[in-house]
């Protein structure tokens, strides 16, 4: 399948995967009196702060709110792991994407239901890693089979850098990329990541037509 065809097929498939779930709220912080003073101050500040929003939501946004806190609790272990993943990949999408998400979320709600599920089916056909792909985003998740070889291993303090730079790229250079990563020996990827990582973002589209001119 051709990287249009998966642009046009799957354009819907991010809704599926990324959920922005708001993060739990507290009614109150009296509970937390007694250990106020041991929190970060930076913890305190996001409990104040997601107390503040639950005080200006009415009642009936605080009961959808807890109705979701309640389904959340009903959760296997499993379940919540996976919904943990999801959130913390969508904090992690830039807000091009997010936006892109939102109206692919909105797009996929208008849906019939019967394209709904079939849209539903395909996706939870795909290989486990590529449905993790997706949770990139619109366009990284597009490229993501391509790239895998490229994101696969990468040391947790480098893989936000990574990530950065082929968000730089167009979707041309990252093709080009693809290619490139197939050309390269599974023992040379790690060298090849850190070349395209420490290549200024202006100057990576030479350094890609050059690489792949050797």
């Amino acid at each position: 399948m051709s990287r249009t065809d998966r642009r046009r097929r799957w354009g819907l498939l991010p809704a599926l995967l990324v959920a922005g779930a708001a993060a739990a709220v507290p009614p109150g912080l009296e509970e937390l009196a007694d250990a106020w003073d041991s929190l970060d101050p930076g913890r305190r500040q996001q409990l104040q702060e997601r107390a503040a929003t639950w005080e200006r939501w009415d009642s009936v946004a605080q009961e959808a709110f807890l109705g979701r806190m309640t389904g959340w609790d009903a959760l296997d272990r499993e379940e919540r792991a996976a919904g943990r993943v999801r959130y913390q990949a969508w904090r992690e999408l830039p807000n091009y994407d997010r936006a892109r998400v939102r109206a692919a979320a909105s797009g996929y709600a208008q849906l019939p239901p019967d394209e709904q599920q079939a849209l539903r089916g395909e996706f939870d056909a795909l290989d486990a890693s590529e449905r993790r792909g997706w949770l990139l985003g619109p366009e990284l998740g597009a490229d993501y089979p391509a790239l895998q070889p490229l994101l696969a291993q990468v040391p947790g303090d480098e893989h936000d850098a990574l990530l950065d730079a082929l968000r730089g790229l167009d979707s041309r250079q990252r093709g080009d990329l693809a290619v490139l990563v197939q050309r390269t020996a599974p023992q040379d990827r790690d060298q090849l990541r850190r070349e395209l990582v420490s290549t200024a973002a202006e100057s990576r589209g030479q350094w890609l037509r050059t690489r792949l001119g050797r």
